[in-house]
């Protein structure tokens, strides 16, 4: 099978900003829903609005002072590869495969990324955030526009995940499922998956293409 696109969530799959993002979380869940010892992982994977309805639904004021602390932590937070990530990326290239973030996070969030990290935009063809899809993960919509944009089944795409709504996410759209074990473990994500990794390193287009054929 001919793969035309690679689909990469961001957080835990591009960056490694999981551990970064479950200690902001944890300390926000403790403050206000000490009662739910650890909420801060049931909600990875969601868009900030699906987290604000889970835990202030209706608490405007609660909403907007998380949010500025939010922002304020994500201008100073640290934004490393996945290992073996930009290899990887340039190989897809090589090979004539298009790349595309498909990311629960906003498109603030994404002007962070891009001052941190200038050279980000080189590795992608399409950036989709939170903002283009009508329904997220675990729906597959964002997946599935990834999949349009470059005019692709999602037979054809392969998407990259770490978190468990965004692994059900892939596989309900039809595309190769990768789960990477950076947040989880292997053995929780293997039911997700058609195929687990540790991280990027020494994975290249000829051996992803191994598992898919």
């Amino acid at each position: 099978m001919k793969i035309k696109a690679a689909l990469f969530d961001l957080d835990g799959v591009v960056f490694d900003t999981e551990p970064q993002y479950t200690v902001f979380w944890g300390t926000i869940c403790k403050e206000y829903h000490p009662e739910e010892v650890g909420l801060e992982h049931r909600i990875k994977g969601q868009t900030l609005t699906q987290i604000f309805d889970t835990l202030f639904p209706g608490q405007t004021d609660i909403q907007a002072s998380v949010t500025e602390r939010l922002n304020a932590f994500e201008r100073e937070m640290r934004l490393d590869y996945i290992p073996g990530f930009v290899d990887f990326v340039q190989d897809l290239h090589a090979h004539g495969v298009k790349t595309a973030v498909v990311t629960s996070s906003n498109r603030e969030k994404m002007k962070v990324v891009y001052k941190k990290r200038p050279e980000f935009l080189d590795y992608f063809d399409q950036v989709l955030t939170s903002e283009d899809f009508s329904h997220s993960k675990p729906a597959p919509d964002c997946y599935l526009k990834g999949a349009e944009v470059f005019g692709a089944l999602p037979q054809e795409c392969v998407g990259f995940e770490d978190s468990f709504n965004g692994l059900r996410a892939v596989r309900e759209s039809g595309a190769y499922t990768i789960g990477l074990a950076t947040t989880n473990s292997k053995e929780a994500i293997i039911p997700l998956s058609d195929q687990v990794i540790d991280d990027f390193t020494r994975l290249t287009y000829d051996e992803m293409m191994k598992w898919i054929d």
